[in-house]
């Protein structure tokens, strides 16, 4: 079992930047590739960036490609989402979720066992 915590949203305006945290428990969340999904209200959950266990691999959309940037520190089971020049239609409820399968990277929901609360970024024009 693995219990995820982020944290880090808030109100930002338009070419500002975020930091999210998701926090894990559990010894094998450094095991796990781990991604980051939003859902916007009426739109919905869509994959943003994810890692494989090592970080050997990632993984964008092109939404965000060259803004957002993904890393993690399994000595502290955490995974970040840096969030840069951001804009109005970035504004989303940011979710983490885990994947058992270490080495796949998949953009598809179905693929991930566990699932954060998530995080409320808005971002003003």
């Amino acid at each position: 079992q693995v219990q995820l915590v982020e944290s880090g949203g808030g109100l930002v305006q338009a070419g500002g930047s975020l930091r999210l945290s998701c926090a894990a428990s559990g010894r094998t969340f450094s095991s796990y590739t781990t991604g980051w999904f939003r859902q916007a209200p009426g739109k919905e959950r869509e994959f943003v960036v994810g890692i494989t266990w090592n970080g050997g691999r990632t993984a964008i959309s092109d939404s965000v490609k060259g803004r957002f940037t993904i890393s993690r520190d399994n000595a502290k089971n955490t995974v970040y989402l840096q969030m840069n020049s951001l804009k109005p239609e970035d504004t989303a409820v940011y979710y983490c979720a885990v994947d058992r399968e270490s080495e796949r990277l998949s953009a598809r929901r179905t693929s991930y066992d566990y699932w954060g609360q998530g995080t409320q970024v808005t971002v003003s024009s």
